[in-house]
């Protein structure tokens, strides 16, 4: 295995050149959608509560406008790289199409650990960041929003930084937003139900009950809570969980076999989706090693944590009961592990599909701030769902008529609504 295969920009790279060969791109638009039009790397010099200054790096990466403004989250990572981030950028630009929304993609990162930062150290960086980028930004432009580690009180500061600096009201500038302050109802579900929205037709097409399955995630942040929620309420089983422990630096899967009790998980866990395993075994669980949630024997699993996860050293170690992975994290698979997962007979709902509820509820926050009228919360997730179903739809009828692997599906129907608008523009 050589290093470039677990590094996220080439495997997105990878992925787009052999579908841009399967549809016989032109080379002109290949090389225009194979990199980022536009890159920004800064350095943001932060004073800490001890009164010193640290100095972060950060980016905010836009691979694609030819659709809209770029659209895609910023997250905060000890370990974040500029790879991670043009990938991340290229795959939001696939993100928006396959729902088909009229937006770009882009995505921005800074290294750091909040996790040892005071509240006022982070605040003082989410303003350091604005400040460096707002010329490259704003609601017509690029819309950022949460991703790893940052949250709705991240992106107030965020607003808060740019609206000063133009000295206007844009709560469209960026999404995910309190809803006390011009954020969308249903946004903090939305990404982890349009996972189970894919899942249920998935389910409906292979002809499988829910309440007959069982499912094991990894993660148990935002997305990983709330696909649990919804499936169980769709009558399904969650039978493990893995998770990071900060305090011992590393993974564990919280198992249950009849059953975990996700609201009771949620009660024990910290805000970063760190769970308690002295309580969660109090509460009956079995914490075992942090890969064993995906030796698990059960119907559905659901990677909703980071890139990478699923690998060429740890595919073949997926049950044979095993009938649908859908990706809730981004890039999860890597291309070797792919290639093993096309040959076998588990559905695959690939990251750019299953986890694109998050991008489609953030643009109709922007939708809403822009005209300053707001929906009810039960309106947005019929929209959602009418989003998320219609998109698996389209790449599901694809696939069964051009015999095609639901990844290659959903890349065709991508990069043929990116290079129709290049085209359309008169770029190429």
């Amino acid at each position: 295995m050589s290093v470039n295969s677990y590094n996220p920009y080439k495997n997105a790279q990878a992925q787009f050149d052999s579908v841009a060969e399967r549809i016989g791109l032109d080379k002109a638009t290949c090389d225009l959608l194979r990199e980022p039009m536009n890159e920004y790397h800064c350095l943001i010099p932060v004073k800490m509560d001890d009164g010193s200054t640290k100095v972060f790096k950060g980016y905010r990466i836009q691979h694609n406008n030819a659709r809209g403004a770029a659209k895609g989250g910023i997250r905060f990572h000890p370990q974040e790289t500029v790879d991670t981030v043009r990938a991340l950028a290229m795959w939001m630009t696939w993100k928006c199409a396959v729902v088909d929304i009229p937006l770009g993609g882009g995505k921005g990162g800074v290294i750091c650990d909040p996790r040892s930062m005071t509240e006022r150290e982070q605040e003082r960086l989410c303003r350091g960041w604005v400040r460096q980028l707002v010329k490259d930004m704003g609601p017509n432009i690029d819309v950022p929003a949460p991703d790893v580690m940052t949250n709705a009180k991240h992106m107030l500061w965020m607003l808060d930084e740019y609206e000063t600096i133009v000295g206007e009201r844009t709560p469209g500038f960026i999404t995910g937003k309190p809803v006390e302050m011009g954020g969308s109802l249903g946004r903090t579900e939305a990404t982890g139900f349009g996972v189970i929205y894919t899942v249920r037709e998935a389910l409906r097409e292979l002809n499988i009950k829910a309440e007959n399955t069982s499912a094991s995630i990894q993660g148990f942040g935002n997305v990983a809570q709330y696909a649990a929620k919804l499936y169980q309420e769709m009558g399904g089983k969650v039978v493990a969980v893995s998770c990071w422990n900060f305090k011992d630096e590393k993974a564990y899967t919280i198992f249950k076999k009849d059953g975990l009790d996700i609201e009771a998980l949620i009660e024990i866990s910290d805000s970063y989706g760190s769970i308690d395993n002295k309580k969660a075994q109090d509460m009956g669980c079995e914490t075992l090693n942090g890969d064993a949630w995906l030796e698990q024997e059960v119907d559905i699993l659901i990677p909703a944590a980071l890139e990478n996860q699923i690998t060429v050293n740890n595919v073949n170690k997926i049950s044979k009961q095993v009938k649908i992975i859908a990706e809730g994290a981004n890039g999860p698979t890597t291309e070797d592990a792919d290639e093993i997962l096309r040959e076998s007979d588990i559905f695959v709902i690939p990251d750019f599909l299953a986890n694109a509820g998050g991008v489609t509820c953030s643009y109709f926050e922007q939708v809403q701030s822009n005209t300053n009228y707001y929906w009810e919360k039960e309106e947005v997730l019929e929209k959602l769902d009418a989003k998320m179903t219609a998109a698996f739809k389209d790449v599901y009828e694809l696939a069964a008529k051009k015999d095609l692997y639901m990844r290659d599906a959903a890349y065709v129907i991508s990069i043929n609504r990116v290079a129709q608008s290049v085209k359309m523009r008169g770029w190429i």
